[in-house]
């Protein structure tokens, strides 16, 4: 069966068996070129078939998922899921979405560009040899994925989603002699080829970075200072004041700090974050939510202030809160006025994070971790990179802490941050 009729058919067969039905497909294809030993490999092409659906009777709910399209498999799944629903725990917050005029969205291209791939990353390679003698390329690759969702449901939604865009992702270090710096790594999406791969993203600014990495220290002492935290360190914090303060969890168990703050001051007026999946300058991003909706832009933080929490439509039933437009993701930090260079003028005392690794923040927001291609910067300079390094900080004081922002952005294609200042970050060594 095609993959619109497998949802028809899943809709007629449970019609009468439960109240609601949501299901979806989807397919992908993807096409890769890696580097082995230096050299690109064979084009490796994979499909992935998924589907998924979701019912619900009596205020129970069942949910399966299998990777198979076949009629057997699929009615197998059906019947399944049926069973599961039976055996689940009533909950009043349980739905699917409401009717909504069907659509069909397209974006980015929809074949790849297979020679095109194969000359950039042929020339990559080659520009890493000539400029960076010290790096070392390790798994690196470059690929083209299309995919097509449908999902349907029972009160009539019909929607179907196709993109494709490009992935390069590349792992490296530096090393002289005995000496080599710690793995570091860039990737980002983009929906067409249009320039080299060093153009991209911050892959160039981190193998700046990386080249000067392999002789490091640790700082002596125990200080509170200054945080500049690159774009690509800030997609792991935005990650985490997300999943500790605004969505379903934290605010379903009333653990969240931001709990019943919307539309008050919390965090730096120099601070706007959206969640803009719909934005033209993301390459990979979405228009339809998981449960159903149509996915919209959104801001979650305007000039400090808490606009908008990222629930789906289980969480706003269970906390009576407003459903958010989209379910988070293709995150934009907007930037501010300073250069990065007067940034780093202005740090009489401080790091420049570019990694953190080693911990996850407790419901409050506590955070300890240790740096990871980091420097020390003091008297406005960058003094060296940094080893045995950590930072404690609570993320909601963070937010309140911030002093600049950058003028530069970087896109990654799934998200946009500029750098960012956090003031009083306690910073000590081993």
């Amino acid at each position: 069966m095609a993959n619109k009729e497998i949802l028809k058919h899943t809709l007629a067969r449970l019609e009468k068996v439960v109240d609601k039905c949501q299901c979806s497909t989807s397919i992908n294809r993807k096409y890769e070129l890696n580097l082995e030993n230096g050299r690109i490999s064979l084009l490796r092409t994979t499909i992935d078939h998924n589907y998924s659906v979701t019912v619900i009777k009596d205020q129970k709910q069942g949910s399966i998922s299998i990777n198979k399209t076949d009629e057997q498999s699929i009615n197998e799944a059906i019947d399944k899921v049926v069973e599961i629903c039976a055996n689940s725990e009533v909950d009043e917050a349980y739905d699917i979405a409401p009717y909504q005029e069907p659509k069909t969205f397209v974006s980015g291209d929809l074949e790849p560009d297979l020679n095109k791939m194969f000359d950039l990353l042929q020339d990559y390679v080659d520009k890493v040899k000539t400029n960076y003698p010290t790096i070392k390329l390790m798994d690196t690759a470059i690929s083209f994925t299309v995919s097509t969702k449908h999902l349907m449901n029972s009160n009539g939604v019909d929607f179907t989603e196709t993109e494709g865009y490009y992935d390069f992702t590349s792992l490296f270090a530096a090393k002289e002699g005995d000496k080599s710096s710690s793995f570091n790594y860039s990737s980002y999406y983009v929906r067409k080829l249009e320039k080299d791969l060093l153009s991209y993203g911050s892959l160039k600014q981190v193998l700046d970075e990386t080249t000067n990495q392999i002789y490091t220290q640790g700082v002596a002492d125990k200080f509170k200072g200054d945080i500049i935290i690159t774009p690509d360190c800030m997609s792991m914090l935005v990650y985490f004041v997300v999943n500790v303060y605004l969505s379903n969890m934290p605010l379903i168990s009333k653990t969240s700090p931001l709990y019943n703050k919307l539309g008050e001051q919390v965090a730096s007026p120099l601070f706007t974050l959206h969640a803009a999946p719909r934005d033209e300058r993301i390459a990979k991003g979405y228009h339809v939510t998981g449960d159903g909706f149509e996915a919209k832009n959104m801001t979650i933080f305007d000039k400090g202030v808490l606009t908008s929490y990222i629930l789906n439509q289980y969480g706003a039933k269970k906390t009576g809160l407003p459903r958010s437009n989209n379910t988070g993701g293709c995150y934009i930090v907007e930037n501010g006025d300073t250069p990065l260079e007067d940034m780093i003028k202005n740090c009489k005392r401080g790091v420049l994070v570019h990694r953190i690794s080693g911990g996850n923040p407790n419901n409050n927001g506590d955070l300890s971790v240790v740096l990871k291609n980091s420097f020390y910067i003091e008297d406005g300079e960058i003094k060296y990179p940094l080893n045995e390094t950590m930072i404690t900080l609570n993320l909601k004081d963070a937010l309140a802490n911030i002093v600049e922002v950058s003028k530069e952005q970087v896109n990654f294609g799934h998200e946009i941050y500029p750098y960012v200042k956090v003031k009083d970050v306690l910073i000590s060594g081993k």
